[in-house]
């Protein structure tokens, strides 16, 4: 069997000089050959596998795309695992399919078939997506061996003094736990892990893609370890557990920092704590990746070019607002413009922004910075969210004083944005004067392209989407891709409002909302229902979906 450096140099991947260098390299590192030559830039993993590929007869398989499954993990332990750099993925028939990025290593599938009891099918990928796949796949056994030796440690008449619940809480068994389970949502991708104590049990869950899934159970007799461990890591104060309490945790993930904010709110079976896991990557603030139609991108586009006035974005929790928000502001981020934020939590970082952090404990709060920031001279200002009557008229004067100001509220559409600032106590005259519009939004999940099916719509769907004969609808079937739930990812509906001198005329008159959104519609305004249709319709989102995120009462 051909040596890797054989197989690099007849592809023509490396010379032989290059191969010679990361020889030497390698004997004094110790280090493999595949990562002597990716660390000293010669070539990149996929490089590699592509090279080795084309000499043997193991297809390429990408990791981050398919579900693993926990009955092939469960055959091997993840120090193997890891000391291997494989990973069982599932079974074809009656074998064990298992990645690998190093198919010289001629011992590794008999090693493998004595370890399982299995034949052996191989399949390769990356170094990295291999190990990055076993600390998720593992992590959730991590997770639950941890949660079980710290219910064998902590009976709960064990811990009766706070000096022995400090000495829980900074013993192996709950550090490791509280690790593995915030290890494990950051790499499964989610927004939000739950951690919540029942009668019998504490339950944790992760929210991905808006949907919430059980990923584990702890024992009851853990919660005040594990709510004073995750206390102490968001800096708040462990002996106080009548009332909410908020704290920031930072950790790194793949040699990447990740903010998180953590709540913790007192319920009747004890204290339940959220976790807010922060994005920071800002290379996707565009409109292409956000998914706006053309339709409602020229909507916005009106909205930007105003030099002053205030543009919201309105929305519940968790329905992408932020974003948007910075995709705006990444576009207006140019050297001639001096662009403020005051925000809570500040959490994605842009170069070129001054971005300023709420602390209330301090006095810094949105009215507060907001004031400070009109006397920096800026040009855009952002609002993180508008609370308050204070807030918003503040914003208001800013708007109508000559300064573009972005800003969130809490509202159900566009339309009723309007009026939740008159009912925060702002005049009518003042908010169509400041106002230039609003986009509300939601997110649905988009149906998993691999699985995607087409079906005969029900009569209800048939009526309620006002189908033409014979037309087709989609959804997702279900497979490993998607962890069977048909979906895969998110994409926004919009809705958009534009002030116009009419919509403005209306507004002072005091109209209904009613009244409102049919001229938002008569103007160009695609009604958020209207949105998620046009998506369904596309195949990229389903019915379920659309009744889930934008159903209303006709």
């Amino acid at each position: 069997m051909k040596r890797l450096g054989d197989i690099l140099v007849e592809s023509g991947f490396l010379n032989a000089t290059e191969l010679a260098e990361a020889l030497s390299m390698q004997k004094e590192t110790g280090k493999r050959l595949g990562e002597v030559i990716v660390e000293s830039g010669l070539m990149t993993e996929f490089d590699i596998l592509r090279a080795v590929s084309s000499q043997y007869s193991y297809p390429i398989i990408d990791l981050t795309s398919i579900d693993v499954d926990p009955k092939a993990t469960s055959l091997l332990n993840q120090k193997f695992c890891e000391d291997n750099v494989v990973l069982p993925i599932g079974f074809d028939d009656d074998k064990l399919v298992v990645a690998i990025d190093d198919p010289v290593n001629i011992t590794i599938e008999d090693e493998l078939q004595f370890q399982t009891g299995y034949m052996i099918t191989l399949m390769l990928a990356t170094h990295s997506s291999i190990m990055d796949a076993i600390k998720v796949n593992y992590g959730r056994e991590s997770a639950a061996a941890a949660a079980e030796e710290l219910g064998a440690d902590l009976a709960s008449d064990q811990i009766t003094e706070n000096s022995e619940l400090t000495e829980a809480v900074n013993s192996a068994p709950v550090v490791k736990l509280v690790n593995s389970m915030i290890d494990y949502a950051i790499r499964a991708g989610s927004s939000d892990i739950h951690i919540e104590p029942m009668d019998d049990r504490i339950r944790v869950r992760i929210r991905i893609d808006g949907v919430m899934q059980e990923i584990m159970s702890n024992p009851l007799s853990a919660k005040d370890a594990i709510t004073t461990r995750i206390k102490i890591l968001g800096g708040m104060n462990i002996a106080e557990k009548r009332i909410p309490q908020d704290g920031r945790i930072s950790t790194e993930i793949n040699g990447e920092n990740v903010d998180m904010r953590v709540s913790i709110l007192p319920t009747v079976t004890g204290e339940k704590t959220v976790i807010r896991i922060l994005a920071k990557n800002d290379g996707n603030l565009n409109r292409k990746y956000l998914g706006i139609s053309d339709r409602n991108n020229a909507l916005i586009d009106k909205i930007i070019k105003v030099p002053q006035g205030i543009c919201l974005i309105s929305g519940p929790t968790g329905s992408g607002k932020t974003t948007t928000l910075y995709t705006l502001l990444a576009e207006k981020n140019t050297p001639d413009t001096n662009i403020i934020t005051v925000e809570d939590p500040v959490e994605i970082r842009i170069p070129g922004l001054n971005q300023v952090q709420v602390n209330a404990k301090a006095g810094m709060t949105f009215a507060s910075g907001l004031r400070s920031i009109l006397r920096q001279d800026p040009d855009i200002v952002l609002v993180g969210e508008i609370r308050d009557g204070e807030t918003a008229e503040i914003a208001m004067r800013a708007a109508i004083t000559g300064h573009l100001v972005f800003s969130t509220i809490h509202t159900n559409d566009a339309v009723s944005s309007i009026n939740r600032l008159i009912d925060m106590g702002l005049e009518p005259y003042m908010v169509s004067s400041a106002l230039v519009g609003v986009v509300s939004q939601r997110l649905v999940r988009r149906i998993c392209t691999n699985c995607r099916e087409a079906y005969e719509p029900e009569p209800y769907e048939v009526e309620s989407l006002r189908l033409e004969p014979g037309q087709k609808l989609y959804r997702g079937k279900g497979c490993s891709e998607c962890n069977d739930k048909g979906y895969k990812g998110r994409i926004a509906i919009h809705e958009i409002v534009i002030m116009t001198k009419k919509m403005k005329s209306l507004l002072e008159k005091r109209a209904s909302e009613d009244e409102m959104r049919k001229l938002a519609v008569t103007e160009g305004t695609q009604m958020l229902q209207e949105s998620a249709r046009a998506l369904v319709l596309e195949g990229i989102t389903t019915v379920e979906e659309l009744n889930r995120v934008a159903y209303t009462i006709d």
